[in-house]
């Protein structure tokens, strides 16, 4: 049995991360595959793949084979995390690893399913999966184990996840398919829009990561970040470049905030008045690299007027929580399913 390795997996749109019992977080690399157009042969996974976004010739594709928070393309996903199980846990014959994966609570059985039978394909001797907003709450060290209302909200790349947990369950979940990967597209689609300029996804993902701000002071204009930023004129396609500063980008993100906030909400609504006592209390966790997003937590306590706050580490407790449920299966048997 101790032959055997244990991985645990929290399977991102935007990041994939790879978690070894006994060793901790081995892995983390972008969910990105580059694959041939004719044979569908994986040439790069990873870090590298994603550098060929948008810049591969034609008999290449890159592309990322999760889209919100589900596997939209089986093949690759299969490859792909067999090349993460080999990477982190080595390849044997006779050894096969149990692999804990993550998935948004929101799935269809028929997208549970996909994530297993990929799972067994891959490489593994057991496949189990635990619902995202709980591997968060443990990965956030949040006592989810006592008769208490704790509230998570994870945010990743595809989707968030909010859910109300006491008891070692989740009592309400909610998930939207509207992540970090929106707020790229709503960049795009407004630096298209605004200043007739297209830019693709790698430069969105910077514009955000550089000057994503969720509350403005409106008072102090001068003081907003600036930069440049290349792209392609949509009217007369050639190079061209504009300026941004902070409050145009908060222009262009706001829509999909509030859109993530309003799943918040919609969790709050349903929660039993108990546990919403409980939540005013202690507040929200924040977890997934969206959460990260300069402002985002007063954003929600202003809208919400619950006090909100990020977790330590917020893009690896998700991952931790996996690793952690993987180390004691036993405890939190009632939340896994297995294959």
């Amino acid at each position: 049995m101790a032959l055997s390795k244990r991985v645990g997996i929290d399977l991102g749109t935007a990041n994939t991360l790879v978690y070894l019992a006994g060793e901790g977080i081995v892995l983390n690399e972008p969910t990105v595959v580059a694959v041939t157009a004719e044979e569908n042969r994986v040439v790069a996974v990873g870090k590298e793949a994603k550098e060929m976004l948008g810049r591969t010739p034609g008999n290449i594709v890159a592309m990322r084979p999760l889209r919100d928070g589900v596997i939209a393309d089986y093949t690759i996903t299969e490859a792909m995390l067999s090349y993460f199980i080999d990477k982190a846990a080595g390849r044997s014959l006779f050894f096969k690893p149990e692999v804990m994966i993550c998935i948004p609570s929101g799935v269809t059985q028929v997208e549970r399913r996909a994530v297993l039978d990929a799972t067994m394909a891959a490489g593994a001797r057991v496949a189990y999966l635990i619902e995202e907003p709980l591997a968060a709450a443990i990965g956030a060290k949040i006592p989810i184990a006592q008769p208490a209302g704790h509230m998570i909200v994870d945010i990743g790349g595809g989707s968030t996840e909010s859910a109300v947990i006491s008891l070692g369950g989740v009592v309400v979940h909610h998930s939207v398919r509207v992540g970090g990967n929106k707020i790229d597209e709503a960049i795009a689609a407004y630096c298209k829009k605004k200043f007739n300029l297209l830019v693709g996804e790698r430069t969105a993902e910077e514009i955000k990561i550089q000057m994503g701000n969720a509350l403005i002071d409106e008072k102090k204009v001068s003081d907003q970040k600036k930069m440049e930023i290349r792209g392609r004129d949509s009217i007369t396609g050639l190079p061209r470049t504009i300026e941004l500063n902070e409050g145009q980008v908060n222009e262009a993100i706001m829509p999909v905030l509030l859109d993530i906030i309003s799943a918040v909400k919609g969790v709050m609504e349903q929660t039993p008045p108990e546990l919403a006592s409980d939540i005013i209390d202690k507040g929200v966790v924040m977890s997934g690299g969206t959460s990260l997003l300069t402002n985002l937590d007063k954003l929600m306590t202003k809208v919400t007027g619950v006090p909100c706050h990020v977790a330590e580490d917020a893009l690896l407790c998700v991952v931790r929580g996996t690793g952690v449920a993987l180390e004691n299966i036993e405890l939190y048997k009632r939340s896994i399913a297995k294959k």
